[in-house]
């Protein structure tokens, strides 16, 4: 027996495989910095929070501009709050507001994300 595999046509953001892993890297996130110090509440954590905030948000609103200059435009400013937050994770970690476990998995997920946006943008390019 011949198994199909349909490819998944792309009629919204909410279609990307890279705006649902942001979406959950969202998730992740804000579970993760609840444990943090409640005196980080307005520095870290609410610079985290923003930051991953900006990838979907990003990633959906150049979807949304139905231009491919805007849309690569967006899709950079996303790859840029990705470097954020892995900058930011990296400072967790160093004041120990991190296992190294839970670290090496969420920057993980933050590294699959910069790789797909990257491919993204060179298909785009």
């Amino acid at each position: 027996m011949k198994v199909e595999t349909e490819r998944k046509s792309i009629k919204t953001y909410r279609d990307l495989i890279v705006w649902q892993k942001s979406i959950s890297f969202v998730t992740d996130i804000y579970k993760m910095t609840k444990c943090f110090p409640k005196d980080e509440q307005f520095g870290l954590i609410s610079q985290m929070r923003r930051c991953s905030v900006s990838v979907p948000s990003n990633i959906a609103e150049g979807y949304g501009r139905r231009s491919t200059g805007d849309y690569v435009r967006f899709l950079r400013i996303a790859m840029g709050s990705t470097f954020e937050i892995q900058t930011q994770l990296q400072i967790a970690s160093n004041l120990n507001y991190l296992g190294q476990c839970e670290f090496d998995v969420i920057h993980e997920k933050s590294r699959e994300l910069e790789r797909m946006l990257s491919a993204l943008l060179s298909k785009l390019n």
